[in-house]
């Protein structure tokens, strides 16, 4: 595997990180995009950017999922979904629940737990497209959930999927909320509240009397956005129990597909101690390779090209290196 050598003027976490959110990309080659939606329970549909090789079923298929309040939109979508497309992957581009514009297509919330989501877009594509190889790509709170995924498939998940890989997993809920309560992470705490809050006045515009909302304005932090709106209004209670059983670290031990977790030391969201845990380091199944530097989900290179972007390169090497012959 190529080695991660950061752009000489990305030399900290938070100009990485900003750098990899802020700059705007261009991301040629997806000019066939159908949308899609996927009814993952009764009354909620997800909607899917896709991509498709002219014999989709002869193709292997690459299913994105982003992370907190990003969308199929979010430059490393566009950029992964690009690369993949170019080397003969179908590519779907997941809009988690809400996002993406898509707060009408049901009434519930989004969360960090809805793996169960993944799982009825993985068995449509088996059954209904009949895709033979399938690949689940995911960052930050995507990577999450599709390892959470994984896990609880253990040993009963389907033959064709194939493999996973997840950038910056956000697999340790209450670790990551610790790491954004700190003075020098303000600047992610304040985005993603500052977003969830409108996620959540554009709910309640649509779905009059569902949502109550007095309380909202006085939500500064992550923490207190879950304790109250997520934990309660998503059947768990309260924030330290969502975090619990919202964490894919709880079954990470029982995946059984070959996996791939890209991290950075220096993650200010995701921290590090957390893939040194026993329950990824007692997994045969999971690879963890981890950069001295890269911000989170951001890994941007000194190289150009296709390698300019270290961690899109290096989840399509993994997906092309399990396709089936």
């Amino acid at each position: 595997m190529k080695e991660f050598e950061p752009h000489r003027w990305l030399g900290n976490a938070h100009a990485m990180t900003l750098a990899g959110a802020l700059l705007p990309r261009r991301t040629p080659g997806l000019r066939r995009t159908q949308d899609r939606l996927f009814e993952v329970e009764p009354g909620t549909r997800l909607l899917a950017r896709c991509d498709w090789q002219r014999e989709p079923r002869r193709s292997p298929t690459l299913a994105a999922v982003h992370g907190l309040e990003g969308s199929s939109e979010s430059g490393y979508m566009r950029g992964l979904a690009a690369l993949a497309f170019a080397a003969g992957f179908n590519v779907l581009r997941i809009n988690q629940r809400n996002c993406g514009g898509t707060e009408g297509l049901t009434a519930t919330l989004y969360n960090s737990g809805l793996s169960a989501d993944f799982r009825a877009v993985l068995f449509e594509l088996i059954e209904r497209d009949q895709l033979p190889q399938i690949f689940f790509a995911g960052y930050s709170m995507g990577g999450n959930l599709i390892l959470k995924m994984a896990g609880e498939l253990g040993t009963a998940r389907p033959r064709e999927l194939r493999g996973l890989c997840a950038v910056c997993p956000t697999l340790d809920l209450r670790a990551c909320v610790d790491a954004l309560a700190r003075p020098e992470n303000r600047v992610y705490q304040w985005h993603f509240v500052r977003n969830l809050k409108s996620t959540m006045r554009r709910k309640a515009k649509l779905f009059p009397g569902q949502f109550e909302l007095n309380g909202l304005g006085r939500v500064r932090t992550v923490r207190e956005f879950d304790e109250a709106i997520t934990a309660p209004l998503c059947g768990y209670g309260n924030a330290a129990n969502y975090y619990e059983q919202a964490s894919a670290l709880r079954v990470a031990q029982r995946i059984a597909v070959p996996t791939l977790i890209l991290t950075s030391k220096d993650d200010p969201v995701v921290p590090f101690e957390s893939f040194e845990a026993p329950e990824l380091a007692g997994n045969p199944q999971i690879k963890i390779v981890a950069t001295e530097s890269g911000g989170h989900c951001s890994f941007i290179s000194r190289s150009r090209g296709r390698e300019r972007y270290w961690a899109e390169a290096r989840v399509l090497e993994f997906c092309q290196a399990h396709v089936r012959p």
